[in-house]
């Protein structure tokens, strides 16, 4: 039988996993409101 507790224990996340969500992390997200705001933006200044 799989012993659960044991199995957690010896877990270690790949190195990938780790880089990539503190990638994600760091990173500024632009939502929709904000591109059509830069876009407006852009329009103005043209």
């Amino acid at each position: 039988m799989i012993n659960f507790e044991e199995e957690l224990a010896k877990f270690k996340p790949s190195k990938e996993v780790d880089e990539v969500e503190q990638i994600l992390r760091n990173q500024t997200v632009s939502d929709i409101a904000d591109l059509l705001a830069e876009v407006m933006e852009e329009k103005r200044k043209n």
